[in-house]
């Protein structure tokens, strides 16, 4: 089939039609990054062609060199019988207008952490120029860390993960930022390796994934390190590891902000005396919750 393409098609239109075809037929799954077929298709060929991402209009009836289309040929058919997530083939990643460099050491990027930090966590946080110091618990890639530092200008930042896989790729990313200054790449299991530090703000998009969940997942998560994804039979095994100790590492007035999937009714269950706040974001406001210090359990 991608021979007799090769020979028959010739635009970006026909090898975005090609893609979507195909990633139809092989019933891939989109939740790194794209929702649809189209717009995996579009990302993946504007991509491998080296073309702006936003700009597909001026580019449709654009005619391929004949190595062009061995390459997006190429692309198309990994996606479609690796079924890796786009985002490995590419080798990136993208939180709003931040790229990050990725690969199969790392999850692929994706956090409702990020959209609450493009308005700096307000009215959370009053004056972000006072926020100081922050720490990124489960920093995978770095990516919440770059947008925590941008976010607040004045905060020193610790990003902590249990991978050292993980923290070399991080290391790539704040370099890529020029934020090794303000950033310090920590390994820890969660709180474990981090000694008297205070912080105004702990972010955290841990693992959040049951068992259940975990055995069903479509075959491109399978790519993604288990380890952040898994976390235990109710999916909550992080998360009171991280209540339970966060005040020991929060200043007076400082908050948590947490990630947690779709566990909320859980939580609640698990922990009914402690008064969460949840935050609004474009899927909802079950997915993130923020607590003060002195309303952490314990």
């Amino acid at each position: 089939m991608f021979t007799q393409a090769k020979n028959q098609l010739q635009t970006i239109r026909d090898f975005i039609r090609l893609a979507v075809s195909q990633f139809n037929k092989a019933h891939l799954f989109f939740g790194h990054g794209c929702a649809t077929a189209f717009d995996e298709a579009v990302y993946l060929v504007l991509s491998t062609l080296n073309l702006p991402l936003d700009q597909l209009e001026p580019f449709l009836d654009a005619r391929l060199t004949s190595d062009e289309k061995m390459q997006v040929l190429h692309v198309i058919e990994r996606r479609v019988t690796e079924k890796k997530p786009a985002a490995y083939l590419t080798n990136e990643a993208w939180l709003g207008d931040y790229r990050f460099y990725i690969d199969e050491r790392v999850i692929v990027p994706r956090s409702f952490i990020a959209e609450l930090l493009q308005t700096q966590l307000a009215p959370w946080i009053n004056d972000p120029d006072e926020i100081h110091s922050s720490l990124d618990l489960c920093t995978g890639s770095g990516c919440l860390a770059i947008l925590l530092a941008h976010a607040f200008n004045n905060a020193r930042i610790d990003a902590v993960d249990i991978s050292t896989d993980a923290l070399t790729v991080a290391h790539r990313n704040v370099a890529d930022y020029e934020l090794q200054k303000r950033i310090c790449l920590v390994q820890s299991d969660l709180f474990s390796g981090i000694s008297d530090q205070r912080y105004d703000l702990i972010l955290s998009n841990p693992p959040y994934v049951n068992a259940e969940s975990m055995a069903r997942l479509p075959r491109e998560y399978h790519h993604e390190p288990q380890i952040a994804l898994a976390s235990g039979d109710d999916g909550l095994d992080a998360t009171r590891v991280i209540l339970h100790q966060a005040a020991n590492y929060l200043n007076e007035h400082g908050i948590l902000v947490v990630e947690i999937g779709h566990n909320r009714k859980l939580l609640e269950q698990a922990f009914p005396r402690t008064p969460f706040t949840w935050l609004e974001t474009s899927a909802g406001d079950e997915h993130v919750f923020l607590l003060k210090r002195n309303q952490l359990p314990g």
